[in-house]
């Protein structure tokens, strides 16, 4: 318990410290009175501790209980903090490279520090849009080593870290699936992070994925967040919802005498709770000889394994795309390397998507635009 409360601590400091850096680099600097800047930087720290106050709503960091005005609001404020910091650092280093070239120089003025906070606002605003609209259709083609015929030109909508909350209610969810079916899949599959709360907390969001439609169904894998939030009932409700879901199995997909397999794996994050993690010798057990394999793992980090183990598709999501560009660089580490795009490895293409929607506790996207994922599959030569 003491351990338990010990990393809670320190996850809250830990996105405290660009505050407490913006407080005494940006704001105490400024030529204003006191009593307004202690204002401000309780303002500040009240932005900064969101996820405390998510916690404090819901009992987890994950699933901020507010209105979505409120999500929304705490979300632009502690983008705006990250941002500011972010050019607050940049100054400090270009003033401190001018000290070090002149040997004097003097210190920024308050003009260039309130355009600085302006330019974060704004920067907040235009992240908070991207990350809460429904995504476009994007398009990407993937050629396939063997394909069978019946299988070329194949379409799959692929959706990943839909993260439905009070960020992304049941309205964002109806809208998605209405575009998704538009999208004239062939197949739909989620790749995970369905939800963030409990199915007593999400039921009624969730409830327009009971229409997603394709003429060979919808097919799912857990992504790490339904780990958060009691795994087994989610499963039996995403099940109830239509989702096939294919936690370490596969299913043969048949078109005339033509077949393709498609295998799933529970999470990386799974035996943490208790939950049989990712077994890829179970998910491909008994697969047909010769037939392609088409794999959805929520986290791309193994995705050398499955090349190694023969699939030919690999679609995965989980990072977001990075969310902010220069952020997907400090992510790219604890996953080998794959953030965003398209990747290959020997034969196997692997997909990462950046997501559909993301984590509401920091909903936030700069140059890294969520998707809708059309993947069109083409025989290769």
């Amino acid at each position: 318990m003491a351990a338990s409360q010990g990393v809670r601590a320190i996850f809250h400091l830990f996105f405290a410290l660009p505050c407490l850096y913006v407080i005494a680099r940006w704001l105490w600097p400024l030529s204003v009175m006191l009593e307004l800047k202690i204002v401000v930087a309780v303002l500040l720290l009240v932005g900064s501790q969101f996820h405390l106050w998510s916690r404090l709503s819901s009992g987890s960091v994950f699933a901020p209980e507010f209105p979505r005005a409120v999500v929304l609001l705490f979300n632009w404020a502690f983008g705006a903090i990250l941002l500011l910091a972010v050019f607050q650092l940049l100054l400090d280093l270009g003033w401190l490279a001018t000290l070090w070239a002149r040997r004097s120089a003097a210190g920024p003025g308050d003009q260039l520090r309130f355009a600085m906070a302006v330019a974060a606002a704004i920067l907040a605003c235009i992240g908070i849009w991207n990350a809460v609209r429904v995504p476009p259709v994007k398009d990407v083609e993937i050629t396939v080593r063997g394909l069978p015929r019946a299988f070329n030109g194949y379409r799959i909508v692929q959706l990943t870290d839909l993260h439905i909350s009070t960020l992304f209610p049941a309205a964002w969810t109806r809208r998605m699936v209405e575009r998704t079916n538009a999208a004239g899949a062939d197949l739909i599959v989620v790749t995970g992070d369905f939800i963030d709360g409990s199915v007593a907390m999400r039921r009624d969001d969730v409830a327009p994925l009971r229409d997603l439609r394709a003429a060979d169904g919808v097919y799912a894998i857990p992504g790490n967040h339904e780990y958060f939030f009691s795994y087994p009932e989610w499963m039996r409700h995403l099940a109830g919802l239509g989702m096939r879901m294919l936690p370490n199995r596969l299913a043969v997909l048949t078109r005339g005498g033509d077949r393709l397999v498609l295998a799933g794996v529970t999470d990386l994050s799974a035996p943490s709770v208790g939950e049989a993690g990712p077994d890829l010798a179970a998910a491909l057990a008994g697969r047909p000889a010769g037939v392609p394999v088409l794999l959805l793992d929520h986290q791309p980090r193994e995705a050398r394994r499955a090349a190694a183990a023969g699939v030919a598709v690999q679609l995965s999501g989980h990072t977001h795309g990075g969310m902010i560009v220069g952020l997907d660089r400090l992510v790219a580490p604890a996953n080998n390397g794959f953030v965003s795009g398209m990747y290959r490895l020997g034969d196997m293409t692997l997909y990462v998507s950046n997501g559909t929607a993301l984590w509401p506790g920091f909903a936030l996207r700069l140059g890294r635009p969520s998707e809708l994922t059309r993947i069109t599959l083409r025989a290769r030569p």
